[in-house]
């Protein structure tokens, strides 16, 4: 298995694994004072995950109701503009 297919079955595996965690987050943190545990330990895998890009994950924390946060797909999100196909090149 050459290197850039393994790179792209590793994109695909952060990717699912991202689609898991949003919808988690759309339903445990429907659960009171589940979504702000949630959202912390989902910043702590975010950054794993996708490293200094992960912190973006941290505006969930800023919304204290978790009403909002849950039906947006941050991690499905980071896990796309981790994708070579989608990643900005320069001129």
């Amino acid at each position: 298995m050459t290197v850039k297919r393994k790179n792209k079955k590793r994109q695909y595996w952060k990717l699912g694994f991202a689609i898991i965690i949003d919808l988690a987050d759309l339903t445990i943190g429907r659960y009171l004072g589940m979504g702000m545990i949630f959202d912390v330990l989902a910043v702590f895998v975010a950054y794993l995950l996708f490293g200094k890009k992960g912190l973006l994950a941290v505006w969930e924390m800023l919304l204290p109701a978790d009403t909002i946060d849950g039906f947006v797909p941050t991690f499905t999100l980071l896990a796309l503009s981790d994708q070579p196909q989608f990643a900005l090149k320069a001129k």
